[in-house]
């Protein structure tokens, strides 16, 4: 009669291979005993007891080993600060299987988003860029094709174009100082018209001198050229071809800590040209009246409450001045502009770090027929990460534009901007930005205006070097009166990186 099933029962093993796995383990153990006892007897050097530590376990995780002396805030980076002990089992397995300890690194690389990427992997989806001498070049090359529909009351106005953009990063590579440069090139050729091209261009440096432990200065300059938006309210109305904009700035800033307070004074210096207009007949119209320069000092002082916490006060004054003492309408637009603002900087890490401030405007005009335009400011930069593969940045701005129409003084653009990334996958990252400027009129009797913009991508990142994207806007410009401006685009386009 069958038994009823139960757990079988694991066989002994056999006696004799038992006996003589301890007979060799106990030999072992006597014939190594009066080493220990030599060993245990004879006290080592005090000298060299810190090296015998590091020999047996060169990552200074020894229960039994003297505290680590800290090594001051101002070493050498090549040194690195004073690694705590270990836990035993403080190890992370990267990709390729092999346990790698942390060495209770606080500043690991997080782990991706789907993790194929684990925290403690060296491995990054960032291209490791050009060697040049002590710097180092990180060049892209996007080449895809648009589509762009305007529409402004019952005109629509449609146009496919090809679209190329050179981007390129250059950092040094010093154990003292740094060099910066930033610089990007697109050019749009529309398929339809071979002549109508839409260039531009920025670059920017940024040399930082290290002078002492508390004090750096940064030397800065930058180029940059843009067509003017045809619904700036600046633009010449029916207008084949909007004016050319090219800036050119400069400034320095020296930065020095007083113990709890900080002091920071700069000096910035910005020249901007505008090109002709083309009308719709073919002929140019000139608009050399609104070259002008602009200087502009400022001074801020900051007092550290904590290190992620240093509220400051800040001002600035300047003079902005025409090339031409009249422009076209005979009006004197050079002026002198002033500026005072009380804010807080805020730096929590990785998850939450940037200012606010509030503060007032201001700028006057030598012709007495040009009101002073006064205005309540707000601006601020944000970078919020909420959780991890999500960053936020929120920005808020505030600037007295100039005018060009006779009798006006200008007006105030006022800002909010948000700007949200989000890695779904290790090599698949969206994008979604949106803003809203309110451009105010207050001295005239013009219209004010109201401009929305939102707008949608996704990178597909197909290995290190090359990656796919593509996007989608739409841009209202809504005036209190007349009629309303909306622009829509779509892009799609490979990316090259090195």
């Amino acid at each position: 009669m069958p038994q009823p099933h139960s757990k079988s029962k694991r066989a002994r093993p056999a006696p004799l291979p038992r006996l003589v796995a301890g007979l060799l383990l106990a030999s072992t153990m006597l014939a190594g005993w009066p080493v220990l006892a030599q060993e245990a007897q004879t006290p080592a050097p005090e000298a060299d007891s810190a090296a015998a530590d590091e020999l047996r376990n060169p990552f200074g995780n020894n229960k039994a080993s003297a505290a680590p002396q800290p090594i001051p805030d101002d070493a050498p980076a090549a040194i690195g600060r004073t690694i705590p002990a270990a836990p035993v089992n403080s190890l992370e397995t990267d990709n390729s299987g092999l346990a790698t300890p942390d060495l209770g690194r606080q500043n690991l690389p997080n782990p991706s988003i789907d993790g194929l990427r684990t925290a403690a992997a060296p491995w990054t989806d960032e291209p490791p860029g050009v060697r040049l001498g002590t710097f180092i070049l990180r060049p892209s090359i996007a080449q895809g094709v648009g589509y762009e529909r305007t529409k402004t009351g019952d005109d629509v106005q449609t146009r496919s174009f090809s679209t190329t953009t050179l981007r390129g990063t250059v950092v040094s590579d010093w154990s003292l100082h740094q060099l910066t440069i930033n610089g990007a090139g697109t050019f749009e050729k529309n398929f339809t018209d071979s002549n109508n091209t839409e260039p531009e261009a920025l670059i920017d440096a940024d040399l930082r001198l290290d002078l002492s432990a508390d004090t750096t200065v940064n030397l800065i300059a930058g180029y940059s050229l843009e067509r003017e938006d045809a619904a700036d309210p600046n633009a010449i109305m029916d207008a084949d071809r909007q004016s050319a904009v090219q800036n050119f700035g400069g400034g320095a800033r020296i930065q020095r800590d007083f113990g709890l307070i900080r002091g920071t004074l700069g000096a910035t210096i910005d020249r901007t040209t505008y090109g002709a207009v083309e009308l719709s007949d073919g002929s140019e119209l000139s608009q050399s009246d609104r070259n002008n320069n602009e200087g502009v000092l400022t001074g801020r002082i900051g007092y550290e409450i904590s290190p992620a916490l240093i509220p400051f006060i800040e001002a600035s004054a300047g003079r902005v001045h025409y090339d031409d003492a009249r422009d076209s309408a005979g009006f004197a637009r050079s002026g002198d502009v002033y500026a005072a603002r009380t804010g807080v900087e805020l730096d929590l890490g990785e998850k939450l770090r940037g200012e606010f401030a509030i503060g007032y405007d201001r700028e006057t005009y030598d012709d007495e027929r040009l009101k002073t335009i006064n205005a309540f400011s707000v601006d601020g930069s944000v970078d919020w990460s909420p959780q991890r593969g999500t960053n936020v940045n929120l920005g808020l701005r505030t600037s007295i534009e100039p005018s060009t129409t006779p009798g006006e003084s200008g007006y105030v653009s006022y800002l909010a901007s948000a700007d949200i990334t989000h890695e779904m996958r290790n090599n698949l990252v969206a994008r979604l930005i949106s803003s809203y400027e309110w451009r105010d009129f207050p001295t005239s009797s013009a219209s004010n205006q109201n401009v929305y913009i939102i707008g949608t991508g996704l990178t597909w990142g197909l290995n290190r070097y090359l990656a796919l994207s593509g996007d989608v806007s739409y841009e209202l410009t809504k005036p209190e009166t007349g009629a309303d401006t909306g622009v829509t685009r779509a892009g799609l386009g490979l990316v090259l990186r090195r």
